[in-house]
């Protein structure tokens, strides 16, 4: 087990090493100019200089991509002189769009994505394996066509259909809830849940409809297994049956997908904190998108691999604990 686990993280920090070097050469070389979308539009030939070697981009691509890692891991001071900011470890960048470091915004806005991605990773958990185990249990009758065509309908909305069609029947119409605004989750707890439901219903609504299709089709699968025949002919109650020996060996697929799912809500849902108008990484990665932002929208994209790649040993790492057949 602990030599299965070096090697795989010995493998995860080759694999973030890979992606920020694709992520760097991506947004440092192939795009037009950093100095030049820095400088503005009426910036001149002198001053355009000057900004490329503030920025280090007048050194070799190697030593800037080396100067990158380092401040990841020691931290780093940008430009120099009276110009020189500070960049502490660890440091993936500096927005002179928000005069901050990049970590900075990132951790500024976890939190929002955090409690945006747990909620609703919560929600369609119970709504998607529910309904999908229940559909597998009454597999053709009313009851699954009628489960699986309300997945069907609604995996096929779009997400942020589904929002605003919340905010306009819950919010305008209704008046149930007010508009969400993020409360940490310290400060009130109820309204920190009450502020990020219809969110969380909304993101929820999308991945539960795939979880229940998905979950039905492994529960199917698990259930014509021998063994199941075997441990209903020893006498087993049914419930048993189906949580210890049908349910545990059928989530071993929902349980790849889940780390995928939740590993990339972490770095921010772009389309639901938008329009939601919560202050989180999603929101921010967006605006950093129109204001050509480069140095943010690195860095939401490595965070974003970082949670990918931990949400996927984690996963591979729970294998063993739901599947007695795997062995590290």
């Amino acid at each position: 087990m602990i030599l299965y686990l070096a090697r795989r993280l010995l493998a995860l920090a080759g694999v973030l090493l890979a992606i920020a070097a694709v992520t760097f050469l991506i947004f440092y070389v192939l795009p037009a100019d950093p100095a030049a979308a820095a400088c503005g539009k009426t910036c001149s030939a002198e001053r355009l200089a000057d900004v490329r070697a503030y920025l280090g981009l007048d050194q070799p691509l190697w030593k800037q991509f080396a100067d990158f890692l380092t401040g990841i891991f020691t931290g780093r001071t940008l430009g120099t002189g009276q110009y020189a900011v500070e960049c502490g470890f660890p440091c993936l960048g500096y927005s002179y769009e928000n005069s901050l470091p990049v970590w900075d915004l990132l951790m500024d806005r976890l939190p929002v994505s955090a409690s945006l991605a747990f909620g609703a990773a919560l929600l369609w958990l119970v709504l998607g394996l529910g309904a999908g185990v229940t559909a597998a249990l009454r597999k053709d009758t009313a009851t699954d066509k009628a489960l699986m065509v309300g997945a069907v309908a609604a995996a096929s909305l779009p997400v942020y259909f589904t929002s605003v069609l919340l905010i306009y029947g819950v919010i305008r119409v209704a008046g149930l809830l007010p508009y969400p605004t993020y409360q940490a989750f310290t400060d009130d707890p109820l309204a920190w849940a009450s502020n990020l439901l219809l969110p969380w219903i909304a993101l929820a609504l999308l991945y539960a409809a795939m979880y229940a299709r998905q979950s039905r089709g492994s529960m199917i699968e698990a259930m014509a297994e021998p063994y199941i025949r075997t441990a209903r002919a020893k006498g087993m109650p049914e419930r048993t049956v189906v949580v210890k020996h049908g349910l545990r060996s059928g989530m071993t697929p929902i349980l790849t997908i889940f780390g995928m799912d939740l590993g990339g809500l972490l770095a921010g849902a772009v389309i639901t904190e938008s329009i939601f108008g919560l202050p989180g990484i999603g929101r921010l990665f967006y605006g950093a998108l129109v204001s050509s932002d480069q140095p943010v929208v690195l860095g939401v994209t490595l965070l974003a691999a970082f949670f990918i790649v931990v949400a996927n040993l984690v996963v591979d790492l729970l294998y063993a604990v739901i599947d007695p057949r795997v062995r590290y």
